[in-house]
């Protein structure tokens, strides 16, 4: 992998002030032509459904089955209402957060996603370098199209996340092989025991690997920016792009091969524990809503919690995370309670910082605009949300997030 894009020189970059912010937004002078209409993070949807050839945006945008769960992620937010707090000077306020001992100049991250370079030319590499620019996490996904040890190079922030299945000679090499590259904190996928039932895959054509018909032809022949500027630039550049750390064989992300089924319904606790031991680094969950499980976690050495329904992608009316949250933390103990699902605004990373989770993780988003606006793109989004946060913390009275708690927060139903 020749991948292009340049690892961060870190002694160049520079921490977050939120003082050196006038009216606590961009200079309009920062910020591209092209994205200059953005002022959300939902806004960055819109173009890229009409960047994107349709199967590609069906399989980002979509959950499984009803949607229920997808959608319920993002409801979950509207059940609370923030209380403030008035005449407090907040003009210090900061977003630094500490994760599993390291420093980070910010709340929320991107978490794993399969697939993203296919969405935005080098995606994971694009993702990467800007995660390290500003202090801040990008979990690579195991089934990326870009080699772990050349995310890791670019990207000294990054953590690396695993989809195994209960086979110990698959997890041994790839556990080792994360390990080789340099990566200080494993992220364990448990929710995708089989896979889910994506009744929008097959509605919008979307295979892996994508196969190519008729209708895919047509796709990618009306969107000539994403055909030219983002698979033909790939296959020219770098080649075929591959399936690359998913412990079997490389395998394209286009044509008629099969890709390999993992038994993960054979996954268990052993397996936790056997990578516990192998694992010298910090060891984390993604896809728990238990709280049985949290105690388990706890008790097999876990650093860290991801709670997580996937985005709403595997079991339909599973819980959405941020009401999971209190139960979760209550449990935890030392553990780490981190949470992705439906955040999409400053509030919402407020609101699931009150309820326990230390950092959160949005995906969606962030990968519209990397698909839309590269590295421009991804920081014009972080530059909005972490916008968003300032303004947000000035009116409840807060200088830094650990002091956002609980009693900032009344349920939206209830009484004071």
């Amino acid at each position: 992998d020749n991948c292009s894009v340049q690892p961060m020189n870190q002694t160049t970059t520079r921490p977050i002030d939120d003082n050196l912010r006038v009216a606590g937004r961009r200079s309009s002078a920062d910020v591209p032509r092209r994205l200059k209409d953005i002022l959300c993070l939902d806004d960055f949807e819109e173009p890229a459904r009409r960047f994107l050839p349709r199967p590609i945006f069906g399989y980002i945008k979509g959950g499984v089955e009803t949607d229920s769960a997808r959608d319920g992620n993002r409801a979950a937010f509207s059940e609370w209402e923030f209380l403030p707090r008035v005449l407090v000077n907040t003009r210090a306020r900061q977003q630094k957060t500490t994760v599993m001992g390291r420093t980070y100049d910010l709340p929320f991250g991107f978490p794993p996603m399969g697939g993203t370079s296919l969405a935005a030319y080098m995606g994971d590499s694009v993702l990467a370098q800007v995660a390290a620019e500003l202090n801040t996490v990008m979990i690579q996904s195991g089934a990326s199209l870009t080699t772990m040890e050349r995310i890791r190079e670019i990207g000294p922030t990054a953590w690396f996340q695993a989809y195994l299945p209960g086979e110990r000679e698959i997890i041994v090499p790839l556990v080792e092989r994360a390990q080789r590259a340099g990566f200080d904190t494993l992220v364990l996928t448990v929710d995708v025991q089989v896979p889910a039932n994506r009744e929008n895959n097959v509605r919008t054509g979307y295979n892996s690997p994508l196969k190519p018909t008729l209708r895919l032809t047509w796709d990618c022949m009306v969107r000539p920016r994403w055909s030219l500027g983002v698979f033909a630039r790939t296959v020219l550049s770098h080649g075929m792009p591959h399936l690359e750390n998913m412990g079997f064989p490389r395998i394209p992300v286009m044509g008629f091969a099969e890709r390999p089924r993992m038994a993960r319904d054979a996954l268990s606790w052993e397996h936790v524990e056997l990578m516990r031991k192998m694992w010298k680094g910090k060891l984390v969950l993604t896809g728990v809503l238990s709280p049985q499980d949290v105690r388990i976690a706890r008790e097999s050495g876990v650093d860290g919690i991801m709670v997580s329904n996937h985005g709403g992608r595997q079991l339909d009316y599973s819980v959405a995370p941020l009401r999971a949250l209190p139960a979760v933390v209550a449990e935890a103990g030392s553990m780490t309670i981190m949470m992705d699902g439906g955040v999409r605004r400053g509030t919402d990373v407020l609101k699931a910082l009150a309820l326990g989770a230390k950092f959160v993780f949005i995906g969606r988003p962030f990968l519209y605009a990397a698909a839309i606006g590269g590295a421009d793109g991804v920081r014009h989004a972080v530059s909005l949300l972490r916008d968003e946060i300032s303004r947000d913390m000035a009116m409840l009275g807060i200088s830094s997030l650990d002091q956002m708690k609980r009693e900032l927060l009344v349920p939206a139903s209830g009484p004071l």
